[in-house]
């Protein structure tokens, strides 16, 4: 289990109900070039280090009891019984090419705990990976795991797939009332994609329709238990009930779906103002203008898309990060915390967008059906700040990880000089002071890398389907081999960029280049360097504050 994984966004006044920031999209196969499931995931919070666990397949002697310890502390919760065998897991993803990822929501506060309850969210996503055969297997065991175990977190929307389908599943626990959770999960229409973002999306639901919407008996139920809802059943929305929508979920959470929905489909520019937190209220107190769980994207998205869907600042919207002074004088697209402010006793927020500076990690888990699973599945994996970080194909065969992610090469206190963590954290970091120019660097060798990746990934698999004809263990050895080393070399190239990066910008300079290196005089010297300053905006930002102190009153100074 790995620390302090759950995700931290808000939990201040003027920004609503506390919320967890992580972010997921889905992809069915039929609404990708390729005809693959991808669910992406991006595990953001401010104590998370990013690095890449794995479980190797196993098999455990009659009697064998596991060890539930709690994702985020480390706290023993206790103990269930262990199966026979366990699957292969790397990251969220098992050699079935069935993947998991999450988001928090909270939900109401009063079934935030329940005492006794043993499972909690991050083990029912790594415990399950070790066993599901499938994204149904997997919607099954949470159910049984929940009712039986009890559950020991705050509401989750979890994103479930396999090589043929993709599911949403929300759930939340109940409290003191009771043991267990209520929980919807609903199958997303071949053809479309969803996704969530910290706040339920799932609302009205299918009441006898089991091939695409499975659900707790007593979803609706308890509501009624807890005087929560006394409509029809056909009625019920679960999002509405367990974590009603304010500002908050909308502005911070919801509009991360709305600006991946906004740049895949071009008639969603009608729902700007609901991600903007411009709720209207209907019946039962439902929020009546959200926008729907899924839609049709405009053209297939290939799996370059799906990774840069994932780097998002609102660029082209009303919320767009680059727009504002907030960015400072070199347009960085981000905000530190915290998230709200005032000024003259007036609340202000921060955008929380896709793109922010404390991701742990983030994936975009492909499965694909033509395959054998091991082959199939492709774990692409990084570390840090999704617009500065690249995707590393991990197959999900594959028997070790790459030294550079593994678990214990450093962590959020301990610098590691071969850790991909540090490595692109460096490059990300270094990269906010003079953002506008050093991301013109930092793009073309990340894109480079990720499409050559992808490229390369068609020459594998074909090799290693052949090689798994005739000798499996063989075809098993080949992906790692190829998914440790490439792993490996995207930290290395990191590494060397981030020496240049830091070398071309020190001091706030900008080192002259010709012919692709640094330019010296004929004396082996450097040339002086480019000193391009501030925009002009932002010197009149500083002669409107500042301008009688910094004026010029005589001959002008070296």
């Amino acid at each position: 289990m790995r620390k302090n994984l759950i995700c931290f966004l808000l939990a201040v006044a003027g920004f609503g109900s506390t919320s967890m920031a992580c972010t997921n999209f889905i992809f069915t196969k039929g609404s990708t070039t390729d005809g693959s499931v991808m669910i992406t995931y991006s595990a953001d919070s401010h104590t998370l280090y990013g690095d890449l666990y794995h479980w190797p397949a196993r098999d455990w002697p009659a009697g064998a009891m596991l060890d539930v310890v709690e994702w985020d502390t480390y706290k023993p919760l206790g103990k269930i019984p262990q199966v026979k065998h366990t699957y292969n897991v790397v990251g969220n993803m098992n050699e079935n090419q069935v993947a998991i990822g999450e988001t928090t929501f909270g939900g109401r506060e009063e079934l935030s705990e329940q005492p006794g309850a043993i499972m909690d969210y991050g083990s029912l996503i790594y415990i399950t990976l070790q066993r599901a055969k499938s994204a149904r297997d997997a919607i099954r065991m949470f159910g049984e795991f929940v009712a039986t175990y009890g559950y020991a977190s705050s509401g989750e929307s979890f994103s479930i797939s396999d090589a043929n389908e993709a599911w949403i599943l929300e759930l939340i626990g109940k409290g003191k009332v009771e043991k267990g959770a209520v929980w919807v999960a609903m199958r997303i229409p071949d053809g479309y994609v969803s996704g969530h973002a910290n706040h339920p999306r799932i609302t009205q639901f299918p009441l006898n329709d089991p091939e695409n919407c499975i659900y707790s008996p007593d979803a609706i139920s308890f509501a009624r238990k807890m005087g929560w809802f006394t409509g029809e059943d056909k009625e019920f929305s679960f999002s509405d009930t367990y974590a009603p929508l304010d500002f908050s979920g909308a502005r911070a959470c919801e509009a991360r779906v709305w600006a991946m929905f906004n740049r895949v489909n071009a008639n969603m520019g009608q729902y700007q103002d609901y991600a903007m937190g411009n709720l209207v209220k209907g019946k039962w107190g439902y929020v009546s203008n959200r926008m729907p769980l899924w839609i049709k994207p405009d053209k297939k998205i290939s799996v370059n898309d799906v990774m840069n869907l994932m780097r998002d600042h609102y660029e082209g919207t009303k919320m767009d990060m680059n727009n504002d002074i907030g960015g400072g004088p070199f347009a960085a697209p981000y905000r530190w915390r915290p998230m709200t402010w005032k000024v003259d006793s007036v609340p202000y927020i921060h955008e929380r967008a896709t793109s922010t500076q404390q991701t742990g990690f983030v994936f975009v888990a492909q499965s694909r059906n033509w395959l054998p699973n091991p082959i199939g599945g492709i774990f692409w994996f990084g570390v840090d700040d999704t617009y500065t970080m690249v995707y590393s194909p991990m197959y999900c065969g594959m028997t070790k990880v790459p030294d550079a992610y593994k678990v214990g090469n450093g962590d959020l206190l301990t610098f590691s000089p071969t850790s991909a963590f540090w490595a692109f954290s460096m490059v990300s970091n270094w990269a906010y002071t003079k953002y506008d120019y050093m991301i013109k660097d930092i793009q073309p060798v990340q894109q480079g890398l990720e499409k050559k990746y992808v490229a390369e990934v068609a020459d594998i698999d074909k090799k290693a389907a052949e090689l798994y004809k005739k000798d499996k263990a063989s075809a098993i050895k080949f992906l790692t081999d190829y998914s440790v080393k490439t792993g490996q070399a995207t930290v290395k190239r990191w590494q060397e960029l981030f020496q240049y990066l830091f070398v071309k910008y020190m001091d706030g300079n900008v080192k002259k280049e010709k012919d692709g290196k640094f330019e010296r005089n004929p004396y082996n010297q450097p040339v002086m360097p480019s000193q391009p300053g501030y925009p002009q905006w932002w010197l009149k930002e500083i002669v409107k504050q500042h301008g009688e102190t910094v004026k010029q009153i005589g001959p002008a100074g070296h």
